[in-house]
């Protein structure tokens, strides 16, 4: 649900603050492995192997 869609005041203030902070933790992150994170579908491949360095279609063929 975006930020725009929620009903009340607070839960605006709550997504907008969800949000800055998922992107000041994306720019930290960035900073230390000094290259920026993929997206999209790419992060997820990255993402999926690093939790046990198999990838997603390989999981799921299990």
């Amino acid at each position: 649900m975006g930020i725009e869609q929620t009903p009340a005041a607070k839960g605006k203030q709550a997504a907008e603050g969800l949000k800055q902070a998922a992107a000041r933790d994306e720019r930290k992150t960035e900073a230390e492995t000094g290259h920026p994170l993929k997206k999209g579908a790419a992060r997820f491949e990255e993402r999926s192997k690093s939790s046990d360095g198999r990838s997603a279609g390989a999981k799921q063929e299990d």
